[in-house]
């Protein structure tokens, strides 16, 4: 699939507030309605846009502390340690790897004991290494320029 500049730009657009109308977006644009709704269901068609999500403060929510969590799987334990972080409430994300860690997961907690709890989990599936997430270096560049 091309993506062209428009495209990107409806990105950028819909990136930052996936709530725009087609008409704001048309107008942040500059592009008639029809062609960025035409645009947009393309790009969602082309599974370029794959949802629409609403963004949460987790610190607001009283989930303040996070930790970034290298996790090193034992023997066949891969899918044991996956089974349990999908239904896992307090991992946000979690990555397999390559290089040293088989994978990397983000948890989101109130309490520092909660990550500790988290890790016992864990300990008979894998062996792990925790770091305590400070702040959030926030990002001015994207793929979409």
């Amino acid at each position: 699939m091309k993506i062209d500049e428009i495209d990107k730009h409806i990105l950028r657009c819909l990136v930052a507030n996936s709530r725009l109308s087609i008409r704001e977006l048309s107008k942040q644009v500059n592009l008639s309605a029809p062609s960025v709704a035409e645009r947009v269901r393309r790009l969602e068609e082309e599974g370029v846009i794959e949802g629409y999500t609403a963004k949460l403060n987790y610190s607001t929510l009283g989930y303040s502390i996070r930790a970034i969590i290298q996790v090193t799987t034992r023997h066949g334990m891969c899918e044991e340690f996956r089974r349990l972080m999908r239904i896992h409430p307090n991992a946000e994300w979690c990555y397999r790897m390559a290089g040293p860690a088989d994978y990397i997961v983000m948890l989101t907690v109130q309490k520092l004991e909660e990550i500790e709890k988290v890790i016992d989990e864990i300990s008979g599936l894998a062996q792990t290494t925790t770091h305590i997430v400070l702040s959030k270096v926030q990002m001015e560049s994207s793929i979409l320029g």
